[in-house]
């Protein structure tokens, strides 16, 4: 009688197992892979990024991650130096703006000089440029804006002078506080406007001067000299100022 051969029984771990094993280990890495993830610090990541992108970083720092927040501190520092850099750019600025001015009214003062004009025409500086100041008495009678043949020589003269200088040119009106009223001047703003007015016309059709060089402005009563309170005064704020703008200055 034969014997039978029994089949060994496969007592391993079965195949389906080792995949499922493998397909857990996997989901759990990825959930640890997550969790991990979770858990970065956002400002040191963004610190290390701006870092990297930031060549400049290496020359302050032996790190690419210098101290908690290095975007901040680049910002800082570049905002600091460029402010160093803008305050030089504008004391520099400043300095060629006043030498400007004084080389103007150096001309100016020249001219007023060899014409012997000092005793009808004032001279002064500002932020602006030079302010030539004429009195109402040398080129207007009292409420008028028509100007006199004493006027008219006067200002043939700063012709000459305007036209040795390129500069734009603002010639200003000025009143008292004194109400005026009439058909032709309702107020102290239309006097004011037309003196102004009047000295343009004048230059730019007796001279060689370029109409676009000029502007003109009427301000009544509103920027006065001196108090308004005795007859000397108010002469005094009875003026046309023409204004030698400083080059670049577009009035």
């Amino acid at each position: 009688m034969k014997l039978r051969k029994k089949r060994r029984s496969n007592k391993g771990t079965p195949k389906w197992m080792i995949t499922y094993a493998d397909m857990v280990t996997l989901i759990l890495v990825f959930f640890i892979l997550l969790f991990s993830m979770s858990q970065i610090d956002l400002v040191k990541f963004e610190a290390l990024a701006e870092s990297f992108k930031n060549n400049m970083i290496f020359d302050y720092s032996p790190s690419p991650v210098p101290m908690e927040n290095p975007a901040e501190s680049t910002d800082k520092r570049d905002s600091e130096e460029k402010t160093e850099e803008d305050q030089v750019e504008e004391t520099k600025d400043a300095d060629d703006h006043q030498e400007s001015i004084d080389e103007l009214l150096k001309k100016v003062t020249a001219f007023l000089d060899e014409n012997d004009l000092n005793n009808v025409i004032t001279a002064n500086r500002t932020d602006e440029g030079v302010v030539l100041i004429l009195q109402e008495k040398v080129l207007f009678e009292s409420g008028e804006a028509n100007i006199i043949d004493e006027g008219k020589s006067l200002l043939d003269k700063v012709d000459t002078l305007l036209s040795n200088i390129p500069n734009k040119v603002r010639v200003e009106g000025h009143t008292d506080d004194r109400p005026i009223s009439n058909y032709r001047f309702p107020s102290n703003w239309e006097l004011s406007s037309a003196r102004a007015s009047s000295v343009i016309r004048y230059v730019i059709e007796n001279g060689s001067i370029d109409e676009s060089r000029f502007s003109a402005a009427g301000y009544g009563d509103t920027r006065p000299l001196v108090a308004n309170d005795s007859p000397e005064n108010w002469a005094k704020n009875r003026r046309v100022e023409i204004v030698i703008l400083q080059q670049g200055n577009p009035g």
